[in-house]
């Protein structure tokens, strides 16, 4: 029998969760967010990744939003859930030049870095503090169709509830309708969505979708 345990992640959890930040920031894609920020190959951005989740400021892909799913003691899926009032995107802004100067970035680096974001920044959400946002979902090849990502949403909706949070945000890739259809069999309500063409040139997507659902 699957012995699955639910957990908070800890910094030493760090190279797991860059997988996971990377896989999710893929999508149902092979080219995402993370893999056009840092523009090398895949050892220097889970490197990059790393390096983020243990920064000493806590933000959106800090290790202390995230939870992971473990099955028979080895660590195979995990998401965030974070308040952007104290997680948002400005403080993982102000950690970025701490980030990029322990891989080696200059100031110019993170100047075209920022810039590369630009597409995918416009079809972002506004952040609204009080709203709990679930990001970052991903499981490895071998943890998929198990059930383990349901155990991993409902736990961390249910850490939304005890911070005061009433409603509950995802977003997905405006194509990626396997996940929008498990995001609304958990009970999420599709709200909006952005699209951008030049998302759609460097993502292969139309752009992102915004799913939301009631806490209490």
């Amino acid at each position: 029998m699957m012995n699955v345990t639910i957990r908070n992640a800890q910094a030493d959890d760090a190279p797991f969760l860059a997988r996971v930040m990377l896989t999710a920031s893929r999508s149902h894609r092979p080219y995402g967010l993370w893999d056009h920020f840092v523009k090398r190959d895949e050892k220097d951005c889970l490197s990059f990744l790393q390096k983020i989740a243990v920064t000493k400021t806590p933000h959106l892909f800090h290790h202390d939003v995230f939870m992971i799913a473990e099955k028979d003691g080895k660590a195979v899926a995990g998401l965030s859930g974070y308040n952007p009032e104290f997680h948002g995107m400005k403080y993982f802004v102000q950690i970025l030049p701490e980030a990029c100067g322990e891989i080696g970035w200059t100031k110019a680096n993170l100047k075209e870095a920022f810039r590369r974001l630009a597409p995918f920044v416009s079809c972002m959400s506004t952040e609204v503090s009080g709203v709990w946002i679930v990001e970052s979902v991903a499981a490895m090849p071998e943890a998929r169709r198990q059930g383990m990502m349901n155990l991993l949403l409902q736990e961390i909706l249910a850490k939304g509830r005890t911070q005061g949070c009433q409603t509950a945000q995802i977003s997905v890739l405006i194509n990626n309708t396997p996940a929008r259809r498990a995001y609304e069999k958990a009970g999420f309500r599709y709200v909006d969505e952005k699209r951008d063409p030049e998302f759609e040139t460097t993502y292969g997507d139309f752009g992102i979708a915004r799913l939301m659902m009631k806490l209490c």
